[in-house]
Formats: C-alpha cells, structure tokens, sequence
C-alpha cells in the first residue's frame, strides 16, 4: 500500500498559489528545497531547484518562496526565460540578457544626466574623457561580446598601459555608467562592479622608467614667449603663456577672466569663474594672484596683464573650439621643441601644464603656503601635495626654521 504524505495547510496554499499563475505551474518539496516546474502546452517541460538557502521547505518560508517564484513566473513569461535564468536575475546573480537591456538610451540618458544635472561637466569633457569610453561598452555589449561589469571594463581599457591615467580615467567613467545604469534606468544589480578598480587598472610595471611632470624655469618661460612670432596670432599665444605662467591658470581658464574690485580697499584683480567637478577633486572659481616672473639676472618681468586686458589690448586663441589648440601650436614652436627633447633626457615630461607647475614652485620659494597657493590655484590643499610634492617638503622645511628661530631668539 502506497506511503500517504500529509500536507500542512501552508503547503496546500503554496501549491495553489503556484498553480493558479499559470497553465504547466507547480511546486514540491525535494527534501528540504523547492523544485520548481513548468510544463507549457506542445513544449518541453523545465524543471528547476532553487539554490538559495533562503528557499528551504518550510512554513516561515512560505511568503518568500512564492514572492521569488512569482517574479520567475514574470521573466518566463515576457522574457522567455529558461527557469535558472529568471532565478539568477532575479536573485540579482547574473545581468538581463545584454541584447534586452537598452543600452544605447542609457548612454544618452546617462550623458543628459552628467552634463544638465547634478555635478554637471561640459560638453567638450562629455567628448574627450567619456564619449570614447562608453561607445565601446556599449559596441561591445549589443554585440555580446562581455556578459558582466568586471570583462566589460577590461575590455575598455586592455590597450593601455597597466596604471596608466587613461586606463583610470577610463574605467571610472565607465564605472560611473555602470551605476547609472543599475540605479537610473533599472538594470539588474548584476551590473554593479563587484571588484575594485585598482584590480582592473593594475599598476606599471617594475623596472619601467616614469616620466616625470616638470616644471620649467622662469628664464625659460622667458625665452619661450620672446620665440614666439612677431605677428597677430603670435602676440596671442604670447599672451595666453604669460596668463597661465603668471597666474598658474589650466589653459582653458583663459577664456574664463574676467576684472573684479575688492570692496575694502578697491584694488582691482583678475577673477577666474571656470569651475569642474571630478575624481581627483573640484575646482571653484577664485580671485587670481599673480607671480611676476623673474629673469637670470634679477629682473622682474612687468607684462602689465590686467591693466593690458582692461585696456582690450590683450586678444587671445580660442581654445574652446580645440581644447588641443595650446599643445598643438606649442609643438609646432621650435624653442619648445628643443626644450622638450632636453627635459626628456632626464624623463622629464614638458606640457602647458608646466607653466602651472612652475606658478605652485615659484610661490613655495617665495615662502607662500601650501593653503593659499592651493586656494589660488584652484584645488584642494589634499590635491595640491598629491600633484606638487614640493608643497609640502617646502613648507614642513620652513616651518620647522621659523619655530627654531623662535626657540633661539
């Protein structure tokens, strides 16, 4: 005579719950898990386990059993999903299928995002630092070629160097889309990076030589301005090198001065209104202050800047259009060339960041410290040791001098 197994009441419940989704559904007990089935009409049957422990066969489980198996029915149903497919999505295991998630609309969604709305960057940083990126993420995927977040960003940074600032900058932004994409448009968790990103950038390998950043004297800033043409657009990028060597400005801030007057005592300055946001830190806009240039003999450079811009007398290239124009004019110059070639025996790296380099070194040897040369420079004081290790060498020198003069005296 056959075994007859009583039901409880809960599993009666479960089983008519289950049933009454749909034609071929059902539920049982295997051992102390859930075997799940379905068995659509002149199709083949499924049969599937839930390997969760938080689905073990029992009463206090009743709810969330059929919570996950009703979410599974949805998936099935829409998305034509086998029965472990649904499960692992649901349970935020495994992505969507790629080609059912609209990765082309989030893209767009993602980019109205960064550049209209919170912490918003320009249209021009949209294009250099995360257009790239993000097209080949999303070439990659509608193809199928990665399945989840960690092959994704290798993929998109493989062919650059291991630690390199572009495979950074790369895999942050991309990062960044990952999140947008999983909290804005609803994309599965699966889609959040589970590693860290210093595990996908790596690091540069031992032995190699790193270039440095540099800075560049004042004499040589000197002779490079007087190399340049004495002609219309000459004249302009002599100007736009002696505001970003006198005023330690990024070259694009050029285009963002403008001429203030202090309330207390009238005195006239140049105000930069070029603000950003980004993973090294934040700039605001600020009230510049000038670091005249002094020659090899002593002599202080007087190039009159404010007084010339309030005059209309200074006319500057627009780097906005091509915010490559200052690298590409300066490599044309036959000074900066030689220049150049002279640093690089030392693994010196010449850039318009230079003159930047040398405004943060100039003050420090004029005892001005690490705060307000941070503050003037537009960055953090944590940003300003990081990139200007002089910084803070320079200024624990000289504070430890003046409390031994103090002891002293």
């Amino acid at each position: 005579m056959p075994k007859v197994v009583l039901q409880e009441i809960w599993e009666q419940q479960l089983r008519a719950q289950v049933k009454d989704l749909g034609r071929g559904w059902s539920v049982q007990k295997d051992r102390d898990k859930v075997r799940l089935k379905f068995r659509p009409k002149d199709q083949k049957g499924q049969t599937y386990t839930l390997e969760s422990p938080k689905f073990t066969w029992e009463k206090s489980k009743a709810g969330d059993i059929y919570t996950r198996i009703r979410n599974i029915y949805y998936l099935v149903k829409k998305d034509q999903y086998s029965l472990k497919q649904a499960d692992e999505i649901t349970g935020g295991i495994a992505p969507k299928l790629i080609e059912q998630l609209d990765w082309e609309s989030a893209k767009d969604n993602f980019k109205n995002q960064k550049i209209n709305h919170g912490d918003t960057i320009k249209p021009t940083t949209w294009e250099t630092k995360y257009e790239s990126v993000l097209t080949d993420a999303v070439n990659l995927l509608i193809r199928g070629k990665v399945s989840n977040p960690e092959d994704l960003i290798d993929k998109c940074i493989e062919k650059w160097e291991p630690g390199s600032r572009t495979r950074q900058i790369r895999s942050q932004n991309l990062n960044q889309f990952l999140i947008h994409c999983v909290t804005r448009e609803k994309f599965p968790p699966a889609w959040l990076l589970t590693t860290k990103l210093k595990d996908h950038i790596g690091k540069k390998p031992k032995g190699k030589k790193v270039i440095k950043a540099c800075d560049i004297s004042d004499q040589q800033i000197i002779n490079l301005v007087n190399s340049f043409p004495d002609s219309e657009l000459g004249n302009m990028w002599a100007d736009a090198v002696r505001l970003v060597a006198e005023y330690g400005l990024r070259p694009v801030e050029i285009h963002y001065l403008s001429v203030k007057k202090d309330r207390k005592t009238g005195e006239e300055y140049f105000y930069c209104s070029y603000e950003k946001r980004s993973g090294g830190g934040s700039t605001e806009a600020r009230e510049l202050h000038p670091l005249p240039l002094v020659d090899d003999q002593g002599e202080v450079q007087h190039w009159n800047l404010l007084a010339r811009w309030k005059a209309k007398d200074i006319k500057l290239p627009d780097l906005e259009k091509d915010p490559n124009a200052f690298k590409q004019y300066l490599k044309r110059n036959n000074f900066w060339k030689s220049l150049k070639a002279e640093l690089a025996a030392n693994d010196e790296h010449l850039r318009p960041y230079s003159f930047r380099n040398s405004y943060s070194l100039r003050g420090h040897l004029r005892n001005i410290d690490a705060g307000s040369m941070a503050e003037a420079m537009g960055h953090t004081l944590e940003c300003h040791l990081r990139e200007y290790p002089w910084a803070s060498k320079k200024t624990t020198k000289s504070a430890f001098n003046k409390a031994m003069e103090k002891v002293a005296a």
